[in-house]
């Protein structure tokens, strides 16, 4: 049996019931960092066995976290924040549990793009998620082909490489369109930087930017 259980993307406090249920219960927990999810653990006073998985070794132990869950381990995949499969690890887990006939059962819970998209003021109806943009290859051929896209867009971004997304943003998509910057969402210094392309550009290249970054924009009228 493996677990997709959600995390808090900033206050502790914004876990489920069932989500700290299910920690309590599981084998071991796969953690994209063990040292965050031992800081909500200990908060929740859980205390069981956690193995690091993340982007740089799930192909390494898929085998092997297979074996188990095969021999009757339950296993329980977290993220450092947010749901795990969403910009995170746990496709390739997921896929291949379903080929070996193992239950797979994903938990509803806190994800960052979803609060981002409500509070922006923008078309909330049709969206389009393309979590992190390609950081060289491919980039212009997204780009161009997202500047026609109605739909409105969510991206996920460092706050290293917020002013040159922002950017490029108004190169390919026009410096008038309507967009929202969220960070820190959840946190105590929330804030969400709305208006035109070039205004929000403008409002944080005066200052410095810190926390996980969501950024939404207006699609093609």
């Amino acid at each position: 049996m493996l677990y997709l259980v959600p995390t808090p993307i900033g206050n502790l406090k914004d876990i489920t019931l069932r989500a700290l249920e299910v920690l309590q219960q599981v084998d071991v927990i796969l953690a994209e960092d063990t040292r965050t999810t031992s800081k909500l653990l200990n908060h929740y006073q859980i205390q069981k066995p956690l193995t690091p998985y993340h982007q740089h070794n799930e192909h390494k132990i898929l085998q092997h976290l297979i074996d188990q869950l095969t021999t009757g381990k339950v296993m329980a995949v977290v993220t450092d924040a947010g749901t795990p499969g969403i910009s995170d690890p746990a496709f390739l887990l997921v896929r291949e549990c379903i080929k070996n006939n193992i239950k797979v059962e994903s938990l509803p819970g806190a994800t960052a793009f979803v609060p981002a998209l409500i509070n922006s003021g923008l078309t909330t109806n049709r969206f389009c998620f393309e979590g992190f943009l390609p950081l060289k290859k491919g980039r212009h051929t997204l780009l161009t082909q997202l500047s026609n896209e109605e739909r409105t867009l969510i991206f996920y971004e460092s706050p290293m490489r917020l002013i040159k997304t922002l950017e490029d943003f108004i190169q390919y998509f026009g410096a008038e369109r309507q967009c929202c910057v969220s960070r820190e969402l959840t946190k105590m210094f929330e804030e969400n930087a709305r208006g035109t392309l070039q205004e929000v550009h403008d409002y944080f290249g005066q200052k410095t930017v810190k926390g996980e970054i969501v950024i939404v924009v207006e699609g093609k009228e």
